[in-house]
């Protein structure tokens, strides 16, 4: 699934996780205002007030007043819209079908995330397998990309000859490095694509790669300036943002899954 669309998705039911309740009300709403005698339900207020606070807005009078006169606006705007019948043309009509799928959207992965909530044995394990995957060492390298690999190898003759890797990085291709010498900063080796973190890992400090690294990119020349050991956050540190990660991606495996169940003509 999109990527994009996916937590287009997960921010809708995010912000209805407080205005659930009000979308969740079986009997008719008793009446908020009215505005030229058409009456505006109070499930309309709540809804926007639980938006709110779902933003960290605390219910104050303020609030409740700047509520009431968007819930004014908005009749007198919509009563105006559909005297001019904007309410029959079929792209309107389109958009209004969109939005209420939005909010039904966002109603049932809502009440799927509270019923599949994630667990602390999924976080920890998720925590230890990122920690596999990381290691323990950050690598601070330079490296210069180019398109051949005779390119490549006359770099290489040129670093044997004493010539700084700093100074050569401006014939890189890699516009993110280039004009920084070749500097990559600080990095984990699960940064880079494979046969770079295999050539990278293998150096000592203050050594180039003596023959160049082909990888999807292009051909790399590589050298090491240090190494040190990586500080991982701890795992209460880390389970919020780890339990969430799990959570998108639960919801984008049910979304998935019920893509593949359905019968599309």
């Amino acid at each position: 699934m999109n990527r994009t669309l996916l937590n287009a998705i997960l921010l809708a039911f995010a912000v209805s996780v407080s205005a659930a309740p009000a979308f969740a009300q079986k009997k008719e709403s008793a009446t908020f205002a009215t505005v030229n005698g058409k009456a505006i339900p109070k499930v309309r207020a709540d809804a926007l007030i639980a938006g709110q606070a779902a933003q960290g807005q605390p219910d104050s009078p303020e609030l409740r007043k700047a509520v009431t006169e968007e819930l004014v606006r908005r009749e007198i705007l919509t009563q105006e819209s559909i005297k001019k019948g904007f309410d029959k043309k079929p792209e309107v009509q389109g958009q209004m079908d969109l939005a209420r799928q939005g909010v039904l959207i966002g109603a049932y992965l809502n009440d799927y995330v509270k019923t599949h909530p994630v667990t602390e044995d999924q976080i920890k394990k998720e925590y230890e397998e990122i920690k596999a995957k990381l290691g323990n060492k950050e690598y601070k390298a330079r490296h210069i990309l180019v398109e051949k690999e005779d390119d490549a190898k006359a770099i290489i003759a040129k670093l044997k000859k004493g010539e700084k890797i700093e100074d050569l990085a401006k014939e890189s291709k890699d516009p993110g490095s280039k004009d920084r010498g070749g500097d990559l900063g600080w990095a984990n080796p699960a940064s880079f694509v494979p046969p770079f973190s295999a050539a990278m890992t293998k150096l000592e400090k203050g050594k180039f790669t003596e023959t160049p690294v082909k990888s999807d990119f292009g051909w790399h020349v590589i050298q090491l300036e240090d190494t040190r050991e990586l500080k991982l956050p701890g795992i209460e540190e880390a389970k919020g943002q780890i339990g969430q990660q799990l959570t998108q991606r639960q919801v984008q495996k049910h979304i998935d899954d019920l893509r593949a169940k359905a019968k599309v003509e």
